[in-house]
């Protein structure tokens, strides 16, 4: 199922950006069979411009928090975070996908430290997310320095 085109045929009325992310939109990289969207709207609070008519399209409420909504698919295989306009946390990432779709170097330390990380038993992928940390900041930090240049 082609989720871009699902997500903005549902938010038709509103101003959306819609960007594959994750490891998934990374050519070549190791992944999770679950595929992260991030939506951006105009006003986050305004719910019932994005989120009404994306529950209507088939997706269901995870997470309401200030600044940030994530719906998913029932199959829990496809993830959207909504987030409005210019939040931070969709600049950082795009810069991490962008950074890893173009170094090869930074792209196979990422999959290494995933690939360590999951010979662990996790309880709590939030867990797992946290321990990954250090080297996503390490690689957004030479993605930055990269782009000063």
């Amino acid at each position: 199922m082609d989720h871009r085109r699902q997500i903005l045929n549902a938010l038709v009325a509103a101003n959306v950006g819609v960007e594959h992310i994750g490891s998934t939109s990374v050519p070549g990289l190791a992944a999770k069979p679950i595929i992260d969207i991030v939506v951006t709207v105009d006003d986050i609070t305004a719910e019932e411009d994005y989120l009404d008519p994306l529950l209507v399209a088939g997706y269901e409420l995870r997470t309401r928090e200030p600044g940030h909504r994530l719906v998913r698919t029932p199959a829990r295989d496809v993830h959207v975070h909504i987030y409005e306009q210019g939040d931070p946390a969709v600049i950082e990432y795009l810069l991490l996908r962008d950074w890893l779709r173009s170094n090869a170097a930074d792209r196979a330390l990422y999959e290494s430290t995933k690939r360590s990380l999951l010979r662990s038993r996790w309880d709590d992928m939030n867990a797992y997310a946290d321990a990954k940390t250090d080297v996503i900041l390490a690689i957004k930090a030479r993605a930055r320095a990269y782009r000063v240049q």
